[in-house]
């Protein structure tokens, strides 16, 4: 293996009833009032919110709270609760939600030291200090509650962006499985592939670090199977924990010890396909394109793939692996083809416009213009 640095100061507290821990979790790092993020209202309705308050208040927290956080999370929102945090001192930020929340959380806490939060983003600016960030995971599948890094959407100029840094790892994340049991399956599917993306990113990166490559495969496995059981029975606590965990674990870092960066050209053109349309969920746009990712490369480099085909699918051709993994997809309801997601074909050369700000993408295949156009055209 290659040498590597793994880094990740995230306490990490798992299962049922961990949010009555909350406040005196908050009040022992110096917290006296934050700032709450959320949603749409569904944490009103599958219990967190409730807790939250509960834990806040006999910690002696002072609170005030912002909401209608969107999916694919927008920097005018941003914006607005940096300038709530500041008149507010909050001397913390309190996401209770999924990674859309967990995002704007962290973008919100770096972004009260920086002149602008988009220079972060779109000009790399480096954050240098961020508030405390502290996380309620309401749904499964980001990642964002266990690592540094945050995804932003600027409506104007139709550009996704990410920023990472040490400063923005959670203090606190709490995960609860139960707060999940009542979530619509179409989001239990959206999380499932968000998180087969996040360890696929890096597994195709170095065929010797055997070590992740084998942990990335049992957590393949392990979300593919407790996702299925979930279709099935969503109230299934074991599932759901062990799902929720496998998770989180996809893209806390160690899913990409030794594996030179990993690769991130599926998401890349992700998000393109989500600026344009922002109706579109992380989860539905990569399904609909790393598969055709897969397959568009295991032609020029089969013998890359064959590893993941039989250690994941027990198959000995790359291309039915591929098969059994859009079915599978399909079997969750999710979309497999840009087609499905009503993309319209005039929009493609935009779409590659908005994914070729470099001569190439992806840090493992660096794909040039021409063969991302035949990528989008494969999973058309």
């Amino acid at each position: 293996m290659e040498a590597f640095t793994f880094y990740n100061p995230t306490k990490i507290m798992f299962g049922k009833n961990q949010i009555t821990h909350l406040g005196r979790q908050m009040r022992n790092g110096g917290i006296k009032k934050c700032i709450l993020i959320a949603g749409q209202g569904s944490i009103r309705e599958n219990g967190a919110y409730d807790q939250v308050i509960d834990s806040l208040e006999k910690a002696g927290i002072k609170h005030t709270e912002v909401w209608d956080v969107e999916v694919n999370p927008r920097l005018a929102k941003v914006r607005e609760i940096i300038e709530q945090t500041k008149e507010y001192g909050a001397e913390a930020v309190l996401a209770v939600g999924g990674g859309s929340v967990i995002d704007t959380a962290k973008a919100v806490a770096a972004g009260v030291y920086l002149k602008d939060v988009w220079n972060a983003f779109v000009h790399k600016e480096i954050i240098k200090q961020a508030l405390p960030v502290y996380t309620v995971l309401t749904i499964s599948g980001s990642g964002s509650e266990m690592n540094g890094g945050a995804v932003i959407t600027n409506i104007d100029t139709r550009q996704k962006w990410s920023v990472t840094s040490q400063h923005l790892y959670p203090r606190l994340s709490i995960i609860d499985p139960t707060l999940q049991k009542t979530l619509p399956f179409n989001q239990t599917a959206n999380g499932a592939m968000d998180a087969i993306s996040h360890i696929l990113e890096f597994y195709f990166g170095n065929e010797k670090a055997l070590s992740t490559l084998t942990i990335n495969e049992a957590l393949l496995r392990t979300i593919i199977d407790t996702t299925d059981l979930l279709q099935k029975e969503p109230h299934d606590y074991d599932a759901r924990a062990n799902f929720a965990w496998s998770t989180t674990l996809a893209l806390n870092g160690l899913s990409g010890v030794g594996m030179r960066g990993g690769d991130w050209s599926c998401h890349g053109i992700d998000h393109a396909l989500s600026a344009l349309h922002p109706g579109i969920s992380h989860g539905e746009g990569l399904a609909a394109i790393l598969p055709a990712w897969i397959e568009y490369l295991s032609e020029k480099e089969p013998a890359r793939f064959f590893r993941w085909a039989k250690c994941v699918w027990d198959e000995e051709n790359v291309i039915r692996a591929v098969r059994r993994l859009r079915n599978k997809l399909e079997g969750w309801g999710l979309a497999t083809s840009l087609r499905d997601l009503s993309i319209k074909p005039d929009e493609l050369d935009q779409i590659l416009d908005m994914i070729m700000v470099t001569p190439t993408i992806g840090g493992v295949f660096k794909l040039n213009e021409d063969e991302v156009r035949a990528l989008l055209m494969l999973a058309y």
